[in-house]
């Protein structure tokens, strides 16, 4: 698959710390030209959520944009969407049993070992990091490095998408050491976010993606 160059994670978590609802951020950065979107959400998936999810995936289909849910597949095929694991999630070959031949699947790597070992699984794309330093994850794994992230890109052919500590200032240099994406989470709230300033950041990312300068 090709991956647009940006990336967006919608953390419910951190969105719930800004006053803002998963879905409204989802139409915000559909809005500023996401070519796909992934919902990370680690509490319980209630009701309210899972109603909130069905909204997404229909707004990322109406953009035409691919929706990635992450950890849950049982989530991700109830909303036709992709499904993205971590080192500790169902294994990628178990998981590919059940969503199907057709449907995206993403693997998270942390190291040489993780990395290369993801290149013989039934997935999409990997995704390498945390590249620099991350306050979106709790006990986030070693940091990569852009230099490690260079010398680690031809491990493997498949998609790589770059994660952790990216920002507008720092996406091109790593783009430049071998991404093919970068994965954006705290990086799409300005400060004191809105939906409308999501978007509007949304668009300076594209910009980035597309080798622009701000």
């Amino acid at each position: 698959m090709k991956l647009p160059a940006i990336y967006p994670i919608l953390d419910s978590e951190s969105l719930e710390r800004r006053g803002l609802s998963v879905t409204a951020a989802a139409a915000s950065v559909l809005e500023g030209g996401a070519g796909i979107l992934q919902i990370r959400h680690k509490a319980h998936w209630s009701r309210a959520f899972f109603a909130d999810a069905c909204d997404i995936a229909r707004l990322c289909r109406e953009a035409g944009a691919d929706l990635v849910v992450n950890d849950r597949a049982d989530f991700a095929i109830m909303l036709e969407a992709g499904l993205h694991l971590g080192q500790d999630d169902l294994a990628p070959r178990d998981a590919r049993r059940i969503a199907g031949p057709d449907r995206i699947v993403g693997y998270s790597s942390h190291n040489l070992a993780q990395l290369a070992a993801a290149g013989g699984e039934p997935v999409d794309y990997v995704a390498l990091g945390p590249i620099f330093a991350t306050g979106s994850k709790r006990d986030p794994d070693p940091v990569v490095g852009v230099e490690e992230l260079r010398r680690l890109r031809p491990l493997t052919e498949k998609p790589l998408v770059a994660i952790g500590g990216i920002t507008l200032e720092n996406a091109a240099e790593v783009l430049r050491a071998g991404a093919d994406s970068v994965a954006v989470i705290a990086g799409l709230f300005p400060e004191n976010a809105t939906a409308h300033s999501m978007r509007v950041r949304m668009e300076e990312w594209v910009r980035v993606g597309r080798g622009e300068k701000l």
